[in-house]
């Protein structure tokens, strides 16, 4: 069976929509393994109440970026567990070019804009700071740039007069949980391919 590994470091909302959509049976395949940097990731919390494989690895010298050993760490699990494709579920980790060699053209991300507007952290603040009418969120194929690979699926969302960063996010995330699953299973299924910056969604 077409077998993903997740990566996040966050609460794992993307992790838990894409393991119902699983348990539906909705979504044909295999959560293979989760690995988080962060101990107490709420997406560890998840693999263990679902019985799904899981390993922590931190990273102690930097920020943003996993260390040359920290990321052989990784790219071992993700290969000892035979992945089909890796989904960053709010892993707070820019990939570097090992692990892109490594997973070439196996590597995707959930954004919350519509790219390539508003790349980078808190995304939904910058949108309602800018003024926008309307942003959303985004599938990519991951690349050496931050939130700069070729789109595969977008979900619009208008912006309410009223909205505050925590109104607008949760609307966002709604709309992820939607097209993160719906994009594993068009990959999964063998009906996504690129050329170029182009995708294509084959029937």
């Amino acid at each position: 069976m077409f077998t993903i590994g997740l990566l996040a470091s966050g609460k794992g909302s993307n992790v838990q929509a894409i393991i119902d959509h699983i348990k539906t049976g909705d979504l044909s395949v295999n959560p293979g393994v989760i690995l988080s940097d962060n101990p107490s990731s709420g997406a560890l919390e998840i693999a263990k109440k679902e019985g799904i494989k899981h390993y922590c690895i931190p990273e102690k010298k930097y920020k943003t970026i996993l260390s040359p050993e920290t990321e052989k760490e990784y790219v071992k699990i993700l290969k000892e567990n035979r992945v089909d494709l890796i989904c960053l579920a709010g892993f707070m980790r820019v990939i570097k070019e090992r692990f892109l060699k490594e997973f070439a053209g196996k590597i995707i991300n959930i954004h919350p804009s519509l790219l390539p507007a508003f790349p980078g952290l808190e995304a939904w603040k910058q949108a309602l700071n800018y003024g926008v009418r309307f942003t959303g969120c985004t599938t990519h194929f991951v690349e050496a740039g931050v939130d700069t690979g070729p789109i595969i699926l977008q979900a619009v969302v208008p912006v309410l007069n009223d909205d505050t960063p925590e109104t607008l996010h949760k609307r966002i995330q709604e709309k992820e949980h939607i097209i993160y699953p719906l994009t594993v299973k068009l990959i999964s299924a063998g009906k996504v391919s690129i050329s170029g910056r182009k995708v294509y969604i084959n029937n």
